[in-house]
């Protein structure tokens, strides 16, 4: 097993919060040096002084849906780390849904593809070419069960994570044999703040906070299992029991698996109108 998470010169967006703010930590227990982005500076530069007492991380600001900030972002973790990156990962990413498709505004959809996507797309074009020539390195990339379950009413969430596995999986066909590895992360329920976001309405963040207090994973939990299989080179982490039924059952029934994720979406409440 290579333990590329051991030792690492780390790159971690969304690192203010949730699954990024808890690889972060794991990384820096595994004796990584990490670079903390988030959009949010107040909030990266508060997991950076956490981790100060454990090992070294930095606080950096990077809106991920704007390359010219992801470029940036390259260009101040090569400055601070004094070196190229050999892990990147691209965790940053908005929670939305609670409306069916066609009223859902178009501004909640380029919002959730510009972070959720492009964000991802940005990440994997800046940091990938220097491993790839350098025959080394790693990238995790934050998915999400939704990116194969098709669940009504989160059409702009499911695309956005659908894009992401997909690109993960392109991108570790183009990269094997280079020494260069990628993990995807396909979680349901985890227990962090992507609830909170505004393009997620009221009915719907209610029922999925429920949801994840009652079955959700730990988000330290998730970072070690997500470490853990990067080292072991897998392609795929679906951490829990649920988003591993729902793999299969994607995968073997997929005609009666979306029938079913249809009758789901009959009994999910309507919207109430204002």
């Amino acid at each position: 097993m290579t333990k590329r998470t051991q030792g690492a010169h780390a790159v971690v967006t969304g690192a203010g919060s949730g699954i990024g703010r808890a690889i972060a930590t794991e990384l820096v227990r595994r004796g990584s040096r990490v670079v903390c982005a988030d959009i949010d500076l107040e909030s990266a530069e508060e997991t950076a002084a956490m981790l100060k007492s454990k090992g070294e991380a930095v606080a950096i600001a990077c809106d991920v849906s704007t390359v010219d900030e992801v470029a940036e972002l390259a260009n101040q973790a090569r400055s601070w780390l004094g070196r190229e990156p050999d892990l990147v990962v691209n965790n940053a990413g908005i929670g939305a849904g609670g409306k069916v498709v066609g009223e859902s505004p178009l501004s909640d959809w380029q919002r959730t593809l510009g972070v959720n996507l492009w964000g991802v797309i940005h990440g994997c074009h800046t940091f990938v070419p220097a491993m790839r020539e350098a025959r080394a390195g790693g990238v995790i990339n934050v998915a999400s069960a939704a990116g194969f379950t098709a669940a009504p009413r989160m059409a702009a969430y499911n695309v956005s994570k659908a894009g992401v596995v997909s690109l993960s999986e392109t991108l570790s066909a183009e990269l094997s044999g280079t020494g260069v590895a990628v993990t995807v992360l396909c979680p349901t329920f985890v227990r962090t703040n992507i609830f909170d976001g505004e393009l997620i309405d009221a009915e719907a963040r209610g029922l999925a906070r429920r949801v994840s207090d009652v079955v959700g994973f730990s988000a330290e939990k998730v970072a070690r299992m997500t470490l853990d299989a990067h080292d072991r080179g897998r392609l795929y982490v679906v951490p829990q029991p649920d988003a591993q039924l729902l793999w299969h059952a994607k995968r073997f029934v997929p005609v009666p698996y979306t029938r079913i994720a249809g009758l789901l979406g009959r009994f999910l409440p309507a919207e109430k109108e204002k």
